[in-house]
């Protein structure tokens, strides 16, 4: 009897420690949003000029964050590369960082408007999708 009451003694004691070992661990600290998040998003519009071919209606255009104030682009339209723009802000508008695209959303103006020059090829559209927050 002394032995049982030792053994359910020693089990009730284990049970607070275990409980609190099986706890989920706690999430990290939401990031604080940088001009990736704010330019991340699904943008539709058109080439309007091309250096090696015609002008391209209804091309969508991917904004995708990939780190701290970086996007990788990526079009339906192949003569648009994807590319990894990093990007900084400059008064009302955010910009590609450096690079020879050429990356332009003025945030006042047209916030919803997107402008790019990748590989000779001039693109502006308009956001239609955000991505999901997570």
């Amino acid at each position: 009897m002394l032995r049982i009451l030792a053994f359910a003694t020693s089990l009730a004691l284990l049970l607070p420690a275990g409980a609190a070992l099986a706890e989920p661990p706690k999430a990290a600290p939401a990031r604080k949003a940088d001009l990736a998040d704010r330019v991340a998003g699904t943008y539709k519009g058109a080439v309007a000029s091309d250096a090696r071919g015609s002008s391209r209606d209804n091309v969508t255009i991917t904004v995708t964050r990939t780190g701290p104030n970086k996007v990788e682009i990526k079009s339906d339209y192949p003569r648009i590369p994807t590319v990894t723009i990093p990007l900084e802000q400059a008064m009302d508008a955010i910009l590609a960082a450096s690079g020879p695209s050429v990356f332009l959303l003025d945030t006042v103006r047209s916030p919803d408007r997107l402008d790019l020059t990748i590989d000779d090829a001039s693109w502006s559209g308009n956001r239609v999708a955000t991505p999901a927050k997570k």
